[in-house]
């Protein structure tokens, strides 16, 4: 089995999971945060769509460098269009992954701000950390948003208190 393949799998998953948790945001409480410090809402969903499409800078690019433009943050105003994005994010994840060699996730890969570097990993170490690793950790996040709106929250991995039979 292929490095690219172990990937799509997990990708087609959790795919699903993240989906079902960006389909119950409620846009009605975009601005809701839990602390002061914390992200909004929305910006918290837009941030857990928008990391399924980061396969295409952690696969088929070398560098991240923030120094450059990278273009103005997509803005979202209803939970369908955020859960639209993020599905088709998540075809052009599948197509990129569909064409990978695993040759390609042995080549490194370097987070920089200019000449400042924070790291250089393989890609299949950059992948797994960035595109799958930090979605899981914002998820979990978005969970705790939605408990504390009182937003019945769906089960990814079996039910949980909200669903029937809790």
């Amino acid at each position: 089995m292929s490095i690219a393949s172990k990937f799509l799998a997990e990708l087609q998953q959790e795919s699903a999971n993240t989906k079902a948790i960006l389909a119950v945001v409620p846009f009605d409480k975009a601005d809701f945060k839990p602390h002061e410090k914390s992200m909004s809402l929305k910006s918290l969903a837009t941030h857990i769509a928008e990391i399924s499409g980061w396969w295409k800078e952690c696969l088929l690019q070398d560098e991240l460098d923030f120094s450059k433009d990278m273009g103005s943050r997509k803005e979202y105003h209803s939970t369908e269009d955020i859960v639209a994005w993020h599905d088709e994010l998540v075809a052009k994840a599948t197509v990129i992954l569909n064409n990978a060699k695993d040759e390609d996730f042995a080549k490194p890969w370097t987070m920089r701000n200019g000449e400042t570097i924070y790291f250089t990993l393989p890609k299949e170490s950059v992948v797994r950390t960035w595109c799958l690793n930090h979605l899981y950790h914002h998820r979990g996040q978005l969970t705790v948003y939605l408990r504390l709106l009182n937003v019945p929250v769906p089960g990814m991995y079996g039910p949980t208190a909200d669903s029937s039979g809790m």
